[in-house]
């Protein structure tokens, strides 16, 4: 007895049969929408560390990258209020609760950088030149390129 899957289906035709699917797609779009409504009120600079993360009964709830812009924002946030009830989508909105959530995203350590000195990438240069195997070959010239910049 072998597995057979299911033959694929069209993006279109599983938005149409299956309705979680298409629940949870309506409301990533819905969320989509308020963030360019939030973005158009925020200053430039905090566009980037604000993101909607919901909005019910009155309350908008707001993730902030860190503190600092989490204060900045709470400074802000009559005001913010204000701007945001003029818009249709927003007019009952009664709140804005800010909640700080770092990035998940690691930040990658910086990786090293081969610098040679010009007499070793001479001597993987001549090295290479006798390779007959053209990807190792290839390999060394490019390690051969990352000399030291000589001030």
């Amino acid at each position: 007895m072998t597995f057979r899957p299911l033959p694929a289906k069209a993006p279109a035709v599983l938005m149409r049969e299956l309705k979680p699917l298409k629940t949870l797609f309506n409301q990533a779009q819905r969320l989509d929408r308020l963030q360019h409504l939030l973005e158009s009120q925020l200053q430039p600079a905090a566009r980037e560390h604000c993101y909607v993360a919901s909005w019910r009964e009155g309350c908008l709830v707001l993730i902030v990258t860190d503190g600092h812009w989490a204060t900045r924002l709470r400074y802000q946030q009559k005001r913010l209020l204000r701007q945001l009830q003029t818009l249709e989508e927003f007019a009952t909105l009664t709140k804005i609760l800010f909640k700080v959530q770092p990035p998940t995203a690691q930040r990658r350590a910086p990786g090293r950088t081969i610098s040679l000195s010009s007499n070793a990438a001479e001597n993987i240069q001549a090295t290479a030149e006798g390779i007959q195997y053209a990807p190792l070959r290839a390999a060394l010239e490019r390690l051969a390129k990352h000399t030291q910049s000589e001030d």
